[in-house]
């Protein structure tokens, strides 16, 4: 293939499909190049969209796009081993169109937003694995792909390509990933009725929640687990730092095997069939884990930038607004017939500081180096919460003053006066 292209695009996932159609709906000659049978064969988990990112790129997206259910209820769970101290919020304002959050099973989802991008005019080789960026000096100036005469040019290319990023990693563009800076998660999907999820999780019609859990489900390592509701089927997954996979040992299926017979979430699930099953890396070292994002042309989008808020568990709305801004910061440095230097595409990232994306991202970027050295907010303290409850909840013929000088007693026997200091300074630290 010898033509040139306005852009390349690298990977169909939310972050490429977003870059993808937005040249292309302004007019830009767009290839995007997808690895996979087709856009979203490698993804069979479901997911959480979050409307307004999407809105931005495509407003009328709820007319056809594949959505399961839209989010009314959110509930947080701390785990102990066999009991958990929760919080919901469930409002009707969230039961109103047009709705902020929707469950999506990623397959139908990433294959209708390819046709959207094909539609817009941009062209989509899949089954094509791109080995090389093609420099000149230090510029990439286009692709090398794995078919034959694959050399494919263009005066700019967006990598979106995953968490791993091999591409950018080669061409000395991105490190070599940390094992403390992503997480090994794996997700279920299992088959209900759809009467037996809206009884059991007290929903109708399109209604759906999301349970998301921290505590010892994790074994100790810094993770979190999560349930939410499709149409006719629940996703459940956990997710743990690489890091402390290697060091404990413990595999992840186990893991969330475990997870599932737990007092609180095994009745959820029961008469399900489980019928799919993924592992996927999940970046989540954050602000400080963001690697160089553009360079002389080309620029990194999505989980390839580690643009994922671990905290509120939010990435797919990351990864489209990285994906629109950097089509965005394309069209108009075309627009201005300005080359595409690393000198102008750092307007890639002045727009993204300027936006929610950096934002989050900055406000959270102690968490991960505070949760790594401090493993009792995953085991001792949602051992404590969960027996302050039971103490308190319990009636016996002991009054409720001498209960709560044993509650007191109980927090300051496990972490001392000074740990209970400390560590409420260090989750103010991760919070600032």
């Amino acid at each position: 293939m010898d033509e040139k292209f306005d852009a390349i695009v690298v990977g169909a996932g939310p972050s490429g499909n977003a870059a993808a159609y937005t040249m292309a709906k302004a007019g830009l000659k767009v290839l995007q190049l997808e690895r996979g049978e087709y856009p979203g064969s490698k993804n069979v988990q479901g997911a959480i969209l979050y409307s307004d990112a999407l809105e931005r790129i495509i407003p009328d997206f709820r007319e056809d796009a594949p959505l399961e259910r839209h989010l009314i209820e959110q509930r947080m769970w701390v785990l102990d081993d066999e009991s958990y101290v929760g919080s919901n919020y469930r409002s009707d304002e969230f039961n109103k169109p047009p709705y902020n959050r929707y469950t999506i099973i990623r397959a139908q989802f990433d294959k209708w937003f390819s046709q959207k991008v094909r539609e817009a005019g941009a062209l989509i080789i899949c089954e094509t694995t791109v080995t090389d960026l093609i420099m000149d000096r230090t510029r990439v100036i286009g692709v090398r792909t794995d078919r034959e005469g694959g050399s494919i040019y263009a005066d700019v290319v967006i990598l979106a390509d995953g968490v791993n990023s091999l591409l950018a990693k080669k061409a000395g563009f991105h490190p070599e990933l940390h094992p403390k800076d992503v997480a090994l998660a794996v997700k279920e999907i299992h088959f209900l009725p759809q009467e037996t999820i809206e009884q059991r999780f007290n929903v109708g019609g399109d209604e759906g929640v999301v349970i998301e859990m921290a505590g010892k489900i994790t074994q100790g390592m810094v993770g979190t687990g999560f349930l939410y509701t499709n149409k006719e089927s629940l996703t459940i997954g956990v997710g743990c730092m690489l890091s402390d996979f290697k060091q404990q040992g413990t595999s992840p299926y186990a893991l969330l095997e475990q997870m599932k017979s737990h007092p609180s979430i095994k009745p959820l699930l029961a008469g399900g069939e489980m019928k799919e099953y993924t592992a996927h890396l999940i970046p989540e070292g954050g602000y400080n884990a963001v690697p160089q994002i553009y360079g002389e042309g080309w620029l990194i989008v999505g989980d390839s930038g580690m643009f994922v808020n671990a905290v509120h568990r939010e990435g797919s709305n990351l990864a489209m607004t990285t994906g629109r801004v950097a089509g965005e910061t394309v069209i108009e440095l075309a627009a201005r017939k300005k080359p595409m230097s690393a000198a102008n595409l750092a307007l890639y990232r002045k727009t993204l500081d300027d936006s929610f994306v950096m934002k989050d991202l900055k406000k959270y970027r102690n968490m991960p180096e505070i949760l790594h050295g401090n493993h009792q907010f995953f085991t001792t303290y949602p051992e404590l919460v969960n027996r302050a409850m039971h103490t308190m909840l319990t009636v016996d013929g002991i009054d409720k003053k001498t209960k709560e000088r044993e509650v007191r007693q109980d927090f300051r026997k496990k972490r001392s006066l000074f740990g209970l200091m400390g560590d409420a300074f260090k989750m103010w630290r991760a919070f600032e």
